[in-house]
Parts: structure tokens; C-alpha cells; sequence
């Protein structure tokens, strides 16, 4: 059912706006926005950490990603530097083949990453990079174990409004379902809009169409 998930967020290009709405307005990933506008990315999410100034774990970590997945490095206690920059990223989407890049931090190299249109989102730019070093103490081992339960194996949506993960549980038809939904209320809203002329209050408080 996840494939078929993403396979219909893909041909029907549901944005993250939408999924974020199935999800009760809820799933959004705060603050990152996209470097390159106009991508529009959806896959089985890779969770990665970065820690206390270091990308060491990142480098160790995405070693393992698969074609088609999108990276999620999550940023604890780095001091605002960049987590990765034009390498890794060319590594990841050029020979890992991820589908795109989420990094809740700062990345660098941004001139080249624009140039190559690389997808990825970030919380902003920073020149001044982690160290390349294995620190002597690491990132609590329950968090991980909590983080990567949640995190790892969800589906994110991402594009010019932001990233949206759909967590584990919701990968059934349910959720296939209220993908379907939302699709056709959009249909029917802008018909709505476009040819009725209805007011956006008629259309979205007072569902006119629906007594006519």
C-alpha cells in the first residue's frame, strides 16, 4: 500500500499543502524551504542524525540509502553550521539516486547546489561546515531508537511550500482514500470558483454546490 501511496501522490502530483490537510493539518517539517523552486519530490523517507558540530555520523549513516528515498537528516546540537554541502549532496542524488534532501539545519555551497538544481530543502546557509570527526560521546541512544521509529520508513511530500512526512500507520487505504477525496474537492472548489462563480465563502463555509 506505501508504494501505491507514493505512486498516486506522484501521477496526480498531490502537493504538500494537501497532504497536510489529510493529515489534519498536521506533518509539516518547520522551517525548511526548498534552495531550487519548482521541484516536486515524494518517497520512502531515509532518517539520519547529525550531532554536536560533526557531519562523521552522516557520512557513516547514508552509506545505506536506496534509490528513490528521501534523505532526512535531523540536526541536534550543531551550533548552526552547515550539516552537508556540494559533496554529499552530489553523492546522495547523483550516485545513491535519492530522490531529494531534507535537512533540519543549514547547508553550504549553495551556489553550486543552485547551478545544479540539486533537490533539496534546508533551514537556511551557513559557510562554516561541521567537523569531520568522531566525537568521544554520541547522540542519546533512545532518542535515536525513537526518532528512527517514527522518522525512518514514513513518506515525504516535498515541494515549493514545504516538506510533509505521512507517518507509518497511515500507509493503507484509508489514507489512499483521502488522497482520492481531496482531489476531487479541489476539482470541485475551483469549478466552483471558475465556472459558478460562487464566493469562496459559498464554496468552502456554505459547501453551496452540494444543495444545488
Amino acid at each position: 500500500m506505501k508504494n501505491e501511496i507514493i505512486d498516486y501522490i506522484k501521477r496526480n502530483r498531490v502537493s504538500s499543502t494537501e497532504i497536510a490537510d489529510c493529515l489534519g493539518k498536521t506533518g509539516a517539517i518547520p522551517d525548511v524551504t526548498a534552495i531550487n523552486r519548482g521541484q516536486f519530490k515524494v518517497g520512502n523517507v531515509f532518517w539520519a542524525y547529525a550531532y554536536g558540530g560533526t557531519n562523521w555520523d552522516v557520512h557513516e549513516q547514508v552509506q545505506h540509502v536506496q534509490e528513490g528515498d528521501v534523505v532526512f537528516i535531523e540536526v541536534f546540537d550543531c551550533g548552526g553550521r552547515a550539516i552537508i554541502g556540494d559533496l554529499v549532496s552530489k553523492y546522495l542524488i547523483l550516485y545513491r539516486q535519492a530522490a531529494a534532501i531534507v535537512v533540519t539545519g543549514k547547508v553550504r555551497d549553495v551556489p553550486h547546489l543552485i547551478k545544479e538544481a540539486w533537490p533539496i530543502w534546508c533551514t537556511g546557509f551557513n559557510p562554516i561546515g561541521c567537523i569531520n570527526e568522531r566525537l568521544a560521546d554520541s547522540l542519546d541512544v533512545d532518542l535515536i531508537a525513537s526518532r528512527r521509529a517514527l522518522v525512518h520508513g514514513s513518506i515525504a511530500v516535498c515541494d515549493d511550500t514545504g516538506v510533509v512526512l505521512i507517518p507509518k500507520d497511515l500507509h493503507n487505504e484509508d489514507f489512499l482514500g483521502r488522497l482520492q477525496s481531496i482531489e476531487e474537492q479541489e476539482d470541485i472548489w475551483f469549478d466552483c470558483i471558475d465556472r459558478r462563480k460562487f464566493s469562496t465563502y459559498e464554496t468552502v463555509c456554505l459547501k453551496k454546490y452540494l444543495y444545488e
